[in-house]
Formats: C-alpha cells, sequence, structure tokens
C-alpha cells in the first residue's frame, strides 16, 4: 500500500526547498523588488508562505504559533501585508520564518494521522472543521502555485529558468531552443 502522508509530505518539502532555490544567488533589491503589476516579489511569496504554513499546519491543530506575525496580529494580513516585506524585515529574518514555520509543520504533519482534525477560522463555517489530509492537500498546491510566481519572478529578474536556473546561451537554452523550434516546423 501507499505512503499517502509521506508521499504528500515529500512532494510538500519538494516544493518547500523549490520556492527558495529561486533566491538563490540575487542581490537584495532583485529579492524584494515587484516586477509584476500586482507587486508581487520574490520575499512576499516567502513571507507569505510561512505564515500559511504556520496558519494551516500550527494554529489549526490548536497549537500556539511559537512567535509573532505582525501581520497576523494586526490582521493587516487581509489586505495582503503577508505578500510584501518591510524595510526592517531582513532577507535572513524571513527566509529563517519560513525554516522555521516548515520545521514546526512538519512536527504536526509527522505526529498526527491524515484524520486528524483541525479547525481553519478563516473557511467559511461549513468547510472550517477539516483534517490534515486536506490540509496536506492544499499546501501542496499553495506551495506549488507560489513556487511556480517564483519561477516566473526569477525569469524575469535575470532571465534565469529551471531546476538550475538555465541561463540563456547556455546549452540547455539552446537545446530547448532548438526543441521549440524544430515542433514548430512539424
Amino acid at each position: 500500500m501507499t505512503d499517502v502522508k509521506g508521499e504528500l509530505h515529500r512532494r510538500l518539502r519538494r516544493s518547500r526547498a523549490h520556492l527558495l532555490s529561486r533566491l538563490d544567488g540575487l542581490a537584495e533589491y532583485d529579492l524584494r523588488r515587484p516586477v509584476v503589476p500586482s507587486g508581487t516579489n520574490l520575499l512576499g511569496l516567502v513571507k507569505h508562505l510561512a505564515g500559511v504554513e504556520y496558519g494551516y499546519f500550527v494554529e489549526a491543530f490548536g497549537r500556539p504559533r511559537p512567535e509573532p506575525l505582525a501581520w497576523m496580529d494586526d490582521g493587516s494580513v487581509w489586505r495582503d501585508a503577508d505578500m510584501w516585506v518591510t524595510p526592517d524585515e531582513s532577507t535572513e529574518y524571513i527566509v529563517g520564518l519560513y525554516r522555521r514555520a516548515c520545521e514546526h509543520a512538519d512536527r504536526t504533519i509527522e505526529e498526527l494521522d491524515l484524520a486528524a482534525p483541525a479547525v481553519v477560522a478563516h473557511w467559511r463555517p461549513a468547510n472550517r472543521n477539516t483534517s490534515l489530509a486536506v490540509l496536506l492537500v492544499h499546501m501542496n498546491v499553495e506551495t506549488a502555485q507560489h513556487a511556480g510566481h517564483a519561477d516566473i519572478l526569477r525569469e524575469l529578474i535575470d532571465g534565469r529558468t529551471g531546476p538550475g536556473l538555465t541561463v540563456p546561451g547556455t546549452a540547455l537554452f539552446e537545446a530547448a531552443e532548438r526543441a521549440a523550434g524544430e515542433s514548430e516546423e512539424n
């Protein structure tokens, strides 16, 4: 039989690592700068997901969040305050916050069964009562979606894409270009 919980957890960890890899090698300015009209930026995505990890895998199970999150505590999260970083929030703080949130989430995931009950206070009343299984699926989608956003932001910043952040002009990039050209001819 397949270990569903283990597989969901492995995939979540993979998406988390992918998201963080999009920050590699960038200057502080590029990590913070909005590159699309919505204002989305790389560190904002990481900050957002830190709060979501704490919300779904810590607070939803009645566990106390181990550190304050100003944007959650003052309610400004509902005005997208979690999608951008303030000048006093360093890259080290945001990345560390995300890693700590993931560590706490991992403990919850490891300690509880998929059927463990959870309550997500900001969900509609009919859907608030849920389970670890549902939240694992939800977080896999959420994290993969934002990792995809990070891929696009990174490409807009410096043109780098792919697992190894493929740069235009490299052999891998040129092979992909050739393959695309051949498919257009057929």
